[in-house]
């Protein structure tokens, strides 16, 4: 009887004590989780052309438009890779062009060119923070930030709006714009579908949101997103059309020579 007593303390312990275990075990690693991310988002395919709508919409519901061709090719996933972004309009930022090359293991490289001056000028490492052409978005969200930048914290797998999610919390090892970043990211494809900046006093200031997710040429994509300023009340939505991948863009588009000349054949 005592025997039987006794299993029935260990079973009962057993619950509580070694189901966690095992659940901490299947837990995925937030390092491959963010690194599975930025690839889904940020390195699709081998190259991608886009046409993209901003609306920068400030708190009274004011809003100013930037309409953009982008253009991107990768070395290897997860490795090199080169953008190409041409401004349509309006006629403030009409002609102007912007270049980034990035890489895995440094600060990326940035150029953009202002045809008003006929200057092509370097965005400095520590300008990659700063609003990219007076929008809600930085220049290092245009590219994206390197994984390594930040220790990963697995937090929990929710729900939102109806899909798994992982939720992981990203802090910087160096100064950055955020002291803390939470990340929703879908468990089946592992794009971001929410991610909150949080400052230096532990409050909301930054809010990133993928409105739609749409399978393009086999690939999930999002198609329109929006990031706020929750202090400001100011947004900017984004959209993209007329995506294409893998087209064969040549080496040569990313250069000091087509920023100042941008390609017609691939920015039309």
């Amino acid at each position: 009887m005592k025997i039987v007593r006794l299993f029935g303390i260990v079973l009962f312990i057993g619950l509580f004590v070694i189901q966690p275990m095992a659940f901490a075990q299947d837990s995925p690693k937030p390092e491959e989780i963010i690194a599975k991310s930025r690839l889904a988002f940020y390195y699709a395919a081998d190259d991608m052309k886009a046409k993209i709508s901003m609306e920068l919409i400030d708190k009274d519901g004011r809003k100013r438009m930037r309409e953009l061709t982008m253009l991107r090719k990768d070395d290897q996933d997860g490795g090199n890779q080169k953008y190409f972004i041409y401004f349509h309009q309006p006629a403030d930022v009409k002609d102007m062009t912007f270049m980034v090359y990035k890489y895995p293991d440094k600060d990326a490289d940035r150029w953009l060119f202002i045809p008003a001056i006929d200057l092509v000028k370097r965005i400095a490492a520590n300008d990659k923070f700063s609003s990219f052409v007076g929008s809600d978005f930085t220049y290092e969200d245009v590219s994206g930030r390197n994984p390594t930048e930040d220790t990963h914290t697995f937090l929990r797998k929710d729900k939102l709006d109806g899909k798994d999610c992982f939720v992981v919390e990203s802090i910087p090892k160096q100064v950055s714009e955020y002291a803390k970043r939470i990340s929703w990211i879908d468990a089946m494809n592992f794009l971001p579908l929410k991610e909150e900046f949080y400052d230096k006093q532990n409050e909301l200031y930054r809010q990133f949101e993928a409105w739609e997710i749409k399978e393009i040429d086999g690939i999930p994509t999002i198609t329109k997103r929006v990031v706020k300023n929750v202090k400001s009340g100011h947004r900017t939505e984004v959209f993209f059309e007329g995506i294409k991948y893998n087209l064969g863009i040549e080496d040569d588009i990313f250069s000091e020579r087509y920023l100042r000349r941008p390609p017609v054949q691939w920015i039309k």
